[in-house]
């Protein structure tokens, strides 16, 4: 069977992707940048059944040349971190131009994975997702919904700040929400759902609500999660956070941005409860409870076995292709710091320090530093330390570093760029190069900032000082770490 998979690298589709492969299923991986796309993992054999192809879905002009034959598509593309204040009419627009692409394909089934949307006065979120359900029908290919309650599972933006609120925090004062009921579902189930619909007739044209063995309310959620890991929490309750304080709550104390924070505490006055179960005797698959769920999630992270997190869902428009093959940092009004350190190691050695940087492992120097950091962007609503990295070893295109954005990561050239999303004024990169001249070997490290306006000037001369602490022992020790 030829599929069509659209958000390949997302949370879900980067995790279907492998299950439909090793099925025996050719796959077309539509994309909005080629390079992000994750070819870990995958042997040989395999990659001949992927094909790579571009087009952005909120750009019809890039998918007028595209010509398809498959038998099913999937459309797992949606904008729950978007900071954009029209991110519905980006869904609207994103689907109706799913739905004119695949109407010129052969394919027989739309498969699209959305929320529970049961209750009648949804968030602006959930009632973007019916929305997009809406849109998705107009097509002359018949269309498959499955409703999911909350995702649990490695990497998963839930299971990511529970974990983060119950390990950091022994005692929680929380919001009302943390009443509100839902269902949760382990991704893995969440996989064999979308596996199992595939071309069965009885799914056409209908939605399914599909979730775990429990329903839980949040503070259940958060107690059983503690059981799992062995802690004693104690969470309290207070009628008086209002949903931006409770937004601006998990800002500060989880990985999770503001944005995104935001659109979680207004989805969670929704009970996301499944109403209609009757998927379970249509693809029958042995459900999960929540702590299963949750042991699964850890036995991914201790085999480091994480394969996409929903931190590294990200896309810069402006740099298109350019990002890994000859993305430059820009040179015109700008400051720059630049150290180089030459060493006689082995290149290979630096390199892996360099692929270590940032999460666990820290910056090298001054990490105290880095987090007294982390913690003023936390607190002006910025992304913080606290994303860390998806792995202690590996970085490519798009992942999330700690409040880095991967921009180039060659290994090969010993070439990374990263980029600063932080909240300052103006915009930063931190750049790493391996160079070779004359007989020596160096690694040069620069840091370049673009102001904005006066402040971003005055900001440049606030933190020159730390830069004169950091940046040069920071360079010398990633040269000489073990």
């Amino acid at each position: 069977m030829r599929i069509l998979l659209t958000g390949a690298t997302g949370y879900i589709g980067r995790r279907l992707l492998p299950v439909l492969v090793d099925a025996g299923h050719s796959v077309v991986c539509l994309v909005r940048n080629y390079h992000k796309f994750d070819w870990e993992g995958f042997t040989p054999q395999a990659l001949k059944s992927i094909e790579v192809i571009e087009g952005d879905l909120n750009d019809a002009k890039s998918l007028s040349s595209i010509k398809l034959k498959v038998d099913v598509a999937f459309y797992l593309v949606h904008s729950m971190s978007s900071v954009s204040k029209d991110f519905r009419e980006s869904e609207k627009e994103s689907a109706t131009n799913f739905v004119n692409l695949t109407n010129g394909t052969s394919a027989r089934q739309i498969i699209y994975l959305s929320g529970i949307v049961n209750d009648e006065n949804l968030s602006t979120h959930l009632q973007s997702r019916k929305n997009v359900e809406e849109g998705l029908r107009k097509s002359s290919i018949p269309v498959t919904v499955l409703r999911a309650a909350i995702i649990i599972g490695s990497g998963s933006a839930s299971f990511e700040i529970i974990r983060d609120l119950v390990e950091k925090l022994p005692v929680m004062v929380a919001p009302r929400w943390l009443s509100t009921r839902c269902q949760p579902i382990a991704i893995r189930n969440v996989l064999e759902y979308l596996f199992g619909v595939m071309l069965k007739p009885e799914t056409y044209n209908k939605s399914f609500d599909i979730g775990g063995t429990e329903i839980l309310t949040y503070k259940e959620m958060l107690y059983q999660f503690a059981e799992t890991r062995h802690l004693k929490r104690l969470i309290i309750s207070v009628p008086f956070l209002t949903p931006r304080l409770s937004s601006l709550w998990l800002t500060l104390i989880t990985t999770t941005s503001y944005p995104l924070a935001r659109t979680l505490v207004n989805s969670m006055k929704n009970e996301v409860i499944c109403k209609d179960e009757s998927m379970r005797d249509i693809v029958k698959i042995k459900l999960f409870n929540y702590q299963e769920a949750l042991k699964l999630a850890f036995d991914k992270i201790s085999h480091r076995n994480i394969i996409s997190s929903w931190k590294d869902s990200f896309y810069v428009r402006a740099y298109g292709k350019e990002m890994q093959d000859n993305m430059k940092v820009p040179c015109d009004g700008v400051f720059l710091d630049t150290r180089e350190v030459e060493f006689v190691r082995p290149v290979d050695e630096v390199i892996d320090n360099l692929w270590s940087i940032g999460g666990s492992r820290g910056y090298y120097f001054g990490n105290w530093m880095w987090r007294v950091r982390g913690l003023a962007d936390k607190l002006v609503g910025g992304v913080g330390l606290r994303r860390g990295r998806r792995s202690e070893t590996s970085l490519k295109i798009g992942d999330s570093l700690d409040f880095w954005r991967v921009m180039v990561a060659d290994k090969e050239k010993g070439r990374l760029i990263l980029f600063a999303e932080m909240k300052i004024p103006g915009e930063a990169w931190l750049e790493f190069n391996i160079k070779q001249e004359k007989g020596k070997t160096m690694l040069v490290q620069t840091a370049t900032f673009r102001p904005l306006g006066v402040w971003g000037r005055i900001y440049w001369y606030l933190v020159l000082p730390f830069h004169g602490i950091l940046f040069p022992r920071m360079v010398q020790n990633i040269v000489k770490a073990l």
